[in-house]
């Protein structure tokens, strides 16, 4: 099964002018070594993938690995954090995020505001977790709540506490606002706490897609052991 869809998890959308040793960078696997004979038989792997190479932006466990494969492996050792997203405006950290939330294997991504998203920054990960829909903040906070989940805002605003303090709720949706105006009033309103990222220069906020990562990040710290233990 060919997995291509116009880029590859690698981003390549064509000529990108790299010369010398990165254009000599093999990306990826190249073909199973020792041709068909020495192909392994469990279902997990793809033919096409084994003969020709892999070369998505994959961990070495789900090489060779069909997408199926590889959602249903993920699906299974998923954690429960859970990501929102503001999308007010189209923003275009949208697709980072849903990048970074496949690196923690996330429970599910919440778009809240706009349908449409753009998907460029997410690399194709979005075809490895869940990406859901809220109309707006009311419907995504019932369904938090629905679901038990705590509502945790990341933003600067004043009575946030540092997100560096730890006590993170294990069951929570980090929620995250457009670039700029941050959240919304009524996404403020729907958030059991609002957390901050401690800076140490000049600038009042970095880019959402970089909050969203330390966020993340500082979640699993509290939560995740290793992948491997």
């Amino acid at each position: 099964m060919n997995e291509s869809t116009g880029t590859n998890d690698t981003g390549d959308t064509g000529d990108t002018g790299d010369t010398g040793e990165d254009a000599e960078r093999e990306v990826g696997v190249g073909p199973w070594p020792g041709g068909r004979e020495d192909w392994p038989t469990e279902a997990r792997y793809d033919p096409e993938l084994l003969e020709h190479g892999d070369r998505r932006n994959v961990v070495d466990r789900y090489r060779y690995w069909t997408l199926e494969a590889v959602v249903a492996d993920l699906a299974a050792r998923r954690t429960p954090l859970h990501v929102a997203i503001e999308n007010l405006a189209h923003d275009m950290n949208i697709g980072s995020i849903v990048r970074t939330a496949n690196a923690y294997n996330v429970a599910g991504v919440h778009v809240v505001g706009r349908r449409r998203w753009n998907r460029r920054g997410a690399m194709v990960t979005d075809r490895y977790l869940s990406v859901h829909h809220h109309p707006d903040a009311a419907t995504f906070a019932a369904w938090a709540t629905e679901e038990g989940l705590a509502v945790v805002g990341i933003d600067n605003v004043p009575g946030s506490r540092a997100i560096e303090t730890g006590g993170l709720p294990a069951g929570a949706v980090l929620v995250f606002g457009s670039e700029g105006p941050g959240l919304s009033p009524e996404m403020l309103a729907a958030c059991r706490e609002v957390r901050h990222i401690t800076q140490h220069g000049s600038t009042r906020s970095i880019n959402a897609g970089a909050a969203a990562a330390v966020a993340m990040y500082a979640w699993a710290s509290e939560h995740l052991g290793s992948p491997d233990a």
